[in-house]
């Protein structure tokens, strides 16, 4: 766990480094994604589908916010299927204005689950999202979440009837636009997924906070089976022909990557939990305190050595000590050899300093 903990923080402290770069290359890639594969599920437009036009695109959204990116999806489609039909057109362009209106009234902050929904169920992994939003967001993400759905199985149903409307012509506008409302309203199975949907996200945001130990584990996992649930009995009333491995599939990824999240996210250690009780003049408060787990990443320090001045340093420190036991040898030769002087007394040299008779030291000899 300990090196888990590790890699965490060496994750971290790697994308703060490089936020600044990293932000705009994951947001090249997203736009990339987006436009290519609304070119490759629409493509009625041949001008649009190409790939200089995508790559600039996806370019100028690197360095825009995030809802251009959203913004160039919509127009993309808007354009694919006013190739397509004058009325395909004018109904996406209406359904778009109203999930406008409402996503920006009440979801404004989840951008991007809009954007991800889409490309999430052209992936086959639609049921990540309701139990990611529900544990990094608020029950106002069921507002995002169901706009993507919308999004998706729309163009699915245009793509579906592209071939009846193409036939038609032109003195047919309003059975071309019954034609599309018809197959936006009468499925059942964008119904009952976006109900599926709106409610795990309720549930899980609602179970993630609880004063619970493991509630984040617990919420996850009570949503996909809410989810899994919801989503059988909807196939039994409605025969949205929903495909059970396939779900089963979706809903281990979905935990997988809820884990993976959690690990980044909310990593607590409950074997360390302190409840903590005090007072101030009007309330007394009870506290449940859960500490995260914390370790410290290592890091290597790297000492350069020039060998040059190395050696030079080790010269340099060879010949003071070969001076040194020199000047020692001389002073212990001088201290030892006694020297008569003036007067007949012994004068004995200790250190460099001259002593005279034994009144003052005491000689060697």
């Amino acid at each position: 766990m300990t090196s888990l903990l590790e890699f965490r923080e060496i994750c971290k402290r790697i994308y703060s480094k490089n936020e600044v770069f990293m932000i705009p290359v994951m947001k090249f890639f997203l736009a990339f994604l987006a436009l290519h594969i609304v070119n490759d599920r629409l493509g009625y437009m041949s001008r649009l589908d190409s790939l200089p036009i995508v790559l600039m695109v996806s370019l100028l959204s690197s360095f825009l916010p995030n809802g251009c990116i959203l913004l160039f999806a919509a127009l993309f489609s808007l354009l694919h299927l006013y190739a397509l039909s004058l009325e395909a057109a004018l109904v996406g362009l209406c359904l778009y204005l109203v999930m406008f209106l409402l996503f920006f009234r009440f979801a404004p902050k989840n951008l991007l689950a809009v954007l991800l929904m889409p490309l999430l169920f052209v992936m086959k992994v639609p049921y990540v999202m309701p139990i990611v939003m529900g544990l990094i967001g608020s029950p106002a993400a069921a507002v995002s979440v169901a706009c993507g759905v919308v999004i998706y199985y729309f163009l699915e149903s245009v793509a579906a009837q592209a071939p009846v409307i193409g036939e038609m012509g032109t003195e047919e506008a309003a059975a071309k636009l019954r034609l599309l409302i018809d197959g936006l309203l009468d499925n059942k199975t964008m119904l009952v997924v976006i109900a599926a949907f709106s409610i795990t996200i309720i549930a899980v945001y609602l179970i993630r906070r609880m004063a619970v130990a493991h509630s984040w584990t617990l919420a996850m996992v009570a949503g996909a089976i809410l989810n899994l649930v919801i989503l059988l009995v909807g196939d039994l009333l409605y025969d949205t022909n929903t495909s059970l491995p396939v779900a089963l599939l979706g809903s281990f990824l979905a935990l997988l990557a809820a884990k993976v999240l959690e690990f980044f996210r909310f990593c607590v250690d409950y074997s360390r939990t302190e409840k903590v009780q005090f007072e101030d003049d009007e309330y007394y408060y009870y506290v449940k305190a859960v500490p995260k787990m914390m370790v410290a990443a290592q890091t290597k320090t790297v000492k350069k050595i020039n060998p040059s001045r190395s050696l030079a340093a080790a010269s340099a420190g060879e010949r003071g000590r070969s001076v040194m036991t020199e000047n020692l040898s001389a002073r212990g030769s001088a201290a030892r050899s006694g020297r008569k002087g003036a007067g007949g007394k012994s004068v004995t040299i200790v250190h460099g300093r001259q002593d005279n008779g034994p009144d003052d030291y005491e000689g060697l000899d």
